[in-house]
């Protein structure tokens, strides 16, 4: 039986410190697709009740993506949907391509999904000073007391790795189960594992856009609720 490749990261082409694998290239797939699209279903939108098939589509995403961050937050939407729904669009966009043959998802390598979730390590303390200011933010890596500051911190980090070690695992489990399968039971068998994975896909797209509005809400209302603790 033929080896199994399952590591998108080895080097494909590499000139000095430039270096060229699986990984770059199906994200760079996966950024022209999403700009294409973008442009091709927004080119002529319509206000009325005429609309593209790929409007009606975006349309849909776009209100439910507002309604789940609404639910999280307890706040206005707008200024987290650009972000959680790029998120949530670019990892549902890189597992359901997986279904193309000799397309390896970038979500299976730990480099991509570590970048993901360094960008909502990122964003947290942004949103969370954008909206109570600097030094109520900082505050409240010192609540209940300043011998917490050590242990909040080590909790920001971990979750970071939880979130790049979590999605990681779930697509490349995936991606290793169905090559073995491929070499071992007839093809019917793998192609009912990649639909249950594309089903996989889009849910560990949903996990981690909502627990990076998670984090983002609580980063954005822990100040105003010790603000408002001591008069309640």
């Amino acid at each position: 039986m033929n080896d199994i490749q399952i590591n998108p990261d080895e080097a494909l082409w590499q000139w000095g410190t430039v270096l060229i694998n699986q990984t770059l290239i199906s994200t760079w797939i996966v950024m022209i697709l999403l700009v294409f699209g973008s442009w091709l279903i927004t080119r002529r939108l319509s206000s009325g009740t005429t609309m593209s098939r790929g409007q009606n589509l975006l349309e849909v995403i776009v209100g439910a993506l507002r309604t789940q961050i609404r639910e999280v937050s307890r706040q206005e939407p707008g200024p987290y949907l650009p972000f959680v729904g790029t998120l949530f669009v670019f990892i549902a966009m890189s597992n359901l391509l997986a279904i193309v043959p000799g397309y390896h998802p970038p979500t299976s390598s730990l480099s991509t999904t570590a970048a993901l979730a360094t960008c909502v390590f990122i964003a947290v303390p942004l949103y969370g000073i954008a909206r109570t200011g600097i030094s109520a933010y900082a505050r409240q890596y010192i609540q209940p007391s300043i011998f917490m500051l050590p242990f909040n911190i080590i909790g920001e980090l971990s979750r970071t790795l939880a979130l790049a070690v979590r999605l990681y695992g779930n697509m490349m489990s995936g991606s290793v189960i169905g090559a073995i399968l491929l070499g071992f039971v007839p093809v019917f068998v793998p192609i009912v594992m990649q639909l249950f994975g594309l089903l996989t896909g889009l849910i560990q797209a949903y996990i981690f856009a909502i627990l990076a509005m998670v984090y983002i809400a609580s980063a954005t209302q822990a100040h105003e609720t010790t603000v408002d603790s001591p008069d309640s």
